[in-house]
């Protein structure tokens, strides 16, 4: 089925504009400040992609004495999140963390590069650890390459020679079955990687080279797992500098985040048992007056005899929102 036959026939995402923006004028009235907001659905990820679309971003705004940043996240790619606070660094002076929900691996490191972590009732940060996407990695159910980290790999060994005891097998031979060699020896290079970004993060506002070491060390290695939650109280001890959120801004940061949700929510229209269509907005960063963001359009064809899902025609692009005085302009952002 050709892109003509089905143009305008797609479900498209919501984009809820004028409703964000409502709230952003809120929460910067309270503040006193600027607010920039940084959402990821389920399916997006902190990545260097992020970095262009946050410049567009900022040059909008320009440079502010202090930016309230708001994070959602799962996570990502921890090299991005310090290309991110290098630039927001750049056009202010003092950055606040608002983190009302998951603020998780590398968007905890986008937040180790706070001044400041203001926390909700509900929020979290988590550990982090050394993972990437390799062009070897595996692929999940939708054909996209999977992260994989260290931490996972160092899990499946040792729960292998616990069960296997003295057996002489090579744990090695079996998971390189799943996982590309070389995606396994890229990880474990990088294996310093991110402690040394958690310290180049923290240095922006930490000048004490032991509580850097301190707090980037307790982040990688104190805990057994990497989804592990890090509440308000154990953020304390590990030595951020935390503070509660208030429940005015928490309640408006809650609001935001129900519609950046259900501006992410997958719009898949399906036109027969092989032929689908699929729009999905996963990245969004946000301020007064402007919106990009990262939307998934693209189609998708079932192979029957490899039984699993290939895209075609993919379009997916950064778009951006602005608001011109009393007009809104829509336009795509490239990217390469």
């Amino acid at each position: 089925m050709t892109a003509q036959k089905k143009a305008g026939r797609e479900k498209q995402p919501p984009i809820l504009f004028n409703k964000t923006q409502a709230i952003i004028g809120k929460v910067n009235k309270l503040l006193g400040g600027t607010l920039v907001t940084y959402f990821n659905n389920p399916r997006g990820s902190v990545c260097h992609d992020d970095v262009l679309a946050f410049y567009e971003l900022l040059e909008k705004i320009g440079h502010q004495e202090k930016i309230y940043l708001f994070i959602k996240s799962s996570g990502g790619n921890g090299q991005a999140s310090l290309r991110l606070v290098n630039l927001l660094r750049q056009y202010c002076r003092e950055v606040v963390a608002l983190v009302p929900l998951e603020c998780a691996s590398a968007a905890t490191m986008i937040a180790l590069g706070a001044n400041e972590i203001h926390m909700g009732p509900m929020a979290y940060l988590t550990p982090v650890d050394t993972s990437l996407t390799h062009s070897l990695s595996p692929i999940d159910r939708d054909n996209d390459r999977v992260s994989v980290s260290l931490d996972e790999l160092t899990q499946v060994v040792r729960l292998w020679q616990a069960q296997n005891g003295e057996a002489r097998e090579n744990p090695y031979q079996e998971l390189f079955q799943h996982v590309h060699p070389l995606v396994i020896g890229a990880v474990d290079r990088a294996e310093s990687l991110s402690i040394m970004l958690c310290k180049e993060l923290l240095a922006y506002h930490i000048e004490d080279d032991q509580m850097q070491d301190r707090i980037a060390g307790a982040l990688n290695a104190k805990y057994p797992s990497h989804g592990y939650p890090i509440l308000f109280e154990e953020a304390h001890r590990i030595g951020l500098k935390v503070s509660h959120l208030s429940p005015e801004i928490n309640s408006l940061l809650l609001e935001l985040n129900e519609l950046y949700s259900e501006m992410g929510q997958r719009a898949t229209t399906d036109f027969d048992d092989t032929h689908a269509h699929g729009n999905e907005i996963i990245n969004i960063w946000e301020s007064t007056g402007v919106l990009v963001y990262y939307q998934q359009d693209k189609d998708w064809f079932y192979r029957t005899e490899e039984r699993r899902w290939i895209s075609l025609n993919d379009i997916s692009s950064w778009r951006r929102v602005v608001r011109m005085g009393n007009k809104v302009e829509k336009s795509i952002l490239h990217i390469a």
